[in-house]
């Protein structure tokens, strides 16, 4: 029984830190779309901020400085996609993959201009990356049965990045839901020409939306590289823009169900890394390509069969041209 509640525990520890990058992603293309702006770029920005905070934690030794960069990297692709698609009315879509694109080969030039690693940085130590916090009695805790070992496992010894990404789930909800800026940022994402006719500036609100979002997918690039990982590697994003686009469509737009989203998807990524090389029943060892499919698979399934009907912002992806 001890060895299944442990065997557990790691895999909810394995979920934590598996959703962390997708929450902060879902996150800032939340504050976006209800703004009225598409932003199929989060895989970019993702990928951008890895890099950018992996490249100075590197040069400078400090992870801060790395978190920084992952932040400035987003910000300018946000203000790329903003000016293309508020101030130039381009399309949000192919505005949003070129910037994928974009970040795809930059990357990996850029880490072999500077670097001279086929694209990759160097491994980061020390005040490099963001090391676990240890939470206030957690050693003393540990073999206390259940209780004791949940929170020294599964709620201790996390990163500062972690934490920050599960505190800003509720922030998001209080700031969208509960504040006048809110107010505006979802009326601009529904009718931008009643805000507009208020005598608000839907250009200045919907890229104070584009900077949110910078800032929160910014971070969770630098997850990726410098707190989960200790150094970037080519494409290490892995499609988690896209799944958190997806996870935000699922959720229908809102906090709350767009973390429970992402844990789910993060828990069937831990499970699939647990399950390679085991040999089941019947059918024996299963192909790892398959076994690494499975969170994918299971995710279109589950929430294709039970999150119904999704309908976005009304002006959301509709560039506004002011009447005269």
């Amino acid at each position: 029984m001890e060895s299944y509640l442990v065997d557990i525990t790691l895999i909810l520890d394995s979920t934590v830190r598996l959703a962390v990058p997708l929450i902060l992603a879902c996150l800032a293309g939340l504050y976006s779309e209800r703004a009225g702006i598409v932003d199929i770029g989060l895989e970019g920005k993702l990928l951008a901020g890895a890099f950018s905070a992996a490249a100075m934690a590197a040069v400078s030794g400090s992870a801060w400085l790395g978190l920084l960069a992952g932040i400035g990297a987003a910000l300018l692709f946000s203000g790329i996609h903003g000016l293309a698609s508020i101030n130039f009315k381009g399309n949000q879509t192919i505005s949003g993959v070129a910037l994928n694109f974009l970040a795809a080969g930059l990357t990996t030039f850029l880490g072999q201009s500077w670097f001279k690693r086929g694209g990759y940085t160097p491994q980061l130590a020390g005040d490099q990356r963001f090391n676990p916090i240890t939470l206030p009695f957690a050693n003393e805790l540990r073999e206390v049965p259940i209780l004791g070992q949940i929170y020294y496992e599964l709620i201790s010894g996390h990163n500062i990045i972690t934490y920050f990404a599960f505190i800003a789930v509720p922030v998001t909800a209080w700031v969208l839901f509960r504040t006048r800026f809110g107010l505006r940022l979802r009326a601009v994402g529904e009718n931008p020409k009643a805000i507009d006719t208020a005598g608000i500036s839907v250009t200045r609100l919907r890229y104070q939306a584009l900077i949110i979002t910078a800032v929160l997918v910014g971070i969770g690039g630098a997850y990726l590289s410098i707190a989960q990982s200790a150094g970037f590697n080519n494409n290490m994003s892995a499609g988690r823009g896209y799944i958190a686009l997806a996870a935000l469509i699922f959720a229908k737009w809102r906090p709350g169900p767009a973390l429970l989203v992402c844990l789910m998807f993060g828990f069937l990524d831990a499970v699939q890394f647990r399950i390679q090389g085991q040999v089941f029943p019947i059918i024996g060892e299963v192909p790892v390509q398959a076994i690494q499919a499975l969170p994918y698979i299971l995710t279109v399934i589950l929430l294709a069969g039970f999150i119904g009907r999704a309908v976005a912002p009304k002006a959301s992806g509709i560039p506004y041209t002011k009447e005269r």
